[in-house]
């Protein structure tokens, strides 16, 4: 089978597609943005990374969270809960990590079932 990589860069891919399974990671593209903020663009950005492929958030199997401060997990969680559909929770991580940029609050890696030959 083989792989397919969405808007390939030498350094990475948007997403990869592989046997049906997506990966991809969504970061804040507005830094200055609050965790809710970032928090609403990585979950906009990632239903349009979902959508290219014929997928949604329903379709999430896994997500490993990494988040700067454990102060701001009870704001993700209220918007994380809000944006999955009723009954469709993935596995899921949460790490306090220190992220390439100081200025991220989090970071998501998702892995979601495809609707598309990959």
């Amino acid at each position: 089978m083989n792989i397919e990589r969405l808007n390939p860069t030498p350094r990475w891919s948007d997403a990869t597609v592989f046997n049906g399974i997506v990966n991809f990671v969504e970061i804040a593209a507005d830094t200055s943005a609050d965790m809710k903020g970032q928090t609403l663009q990585i979950f906009a950005q990632a239903q349009a990374t979902l959508a290219q492929i014929n997928s949604d958030n329903g379709r999430l199997l896994s997500a490993t969270i990494y988040i700067t401060d454990f102060a701001n997990l009870p704001e993700f969680n209220q918007l994380w809960d809000a944006w999955l559909p009723a009954g469709c929770a993935p596995s899921r991580a949460c790490v306090k990590a220190e992220l390439a940029d100081p200025n991220y609050l989090v970071e998501i890696a998702f892995v979601a079932a495809a609707n598309c030959g990959g």
